[in-house]
């Protein structure tokens, strides 16, 4: 179980081999991106920032509540800070478990939660000039 706010290009199947295991019959991988339009606006890019040490905790928290309900220590979590192209990683979950149901409910829970909880803010960077903070959505 491990989860972390890092500056650098997130790397997915690296995630996916940390959870890996013969104990597991199911490996979930979540991957959000940095998508070209929002709200109709064509987006050029964004910044995430962070308030980091409050961020680790918050993030750690939900992996832990995850790990619990669904009896798994095999969830690995990264979200990524700074300026982020088009197409890039943000967020990368990967969760193992004995039963695919569960592995899909706890990374649904972590994404999820991470929406409502985890003190990241993104601003958007729009073809037009614009760059607007934008709130997350649970």
């Amino acid at each position: 179980m491990r989860s972390a706010i890092v500056e650098r290009p997130l790397d997915a199947p690296r995630l996916l081999d940390e959870v890996a295991g013969t104990r597991n019959g199911a490996a979930v991988l979540f991957v959000g991106t940095v998508r070209e339009v929002n709200d109709g606006a064509t987006v050029t890019g964004l910044d995430y920032s962070a308030y980091s040490d409050m961020a680790e905790i918050e993030l750690a928290a939900i992996v832990t509540e995850a790990a619990e309900r669904w009896e798994t220590a095999d969830i690995v979590v990264e979200h990524r800070v700074g300026s982020l192209a088009i197409g890039d990683a943000s967020v990368v979950i990967a969760v193992a478990h004995p039963h695919r149901d569960a592995a899909y409910l706890a990374s649904r829970y972590v994404i999820e939660e991470l929406k409502k909880r985890l003190p990241v803010w993104k601003q958007e960077h729009y073809a037009d000039g614009r760059r607007e903070w934008v709130a997350n959505h649970a």
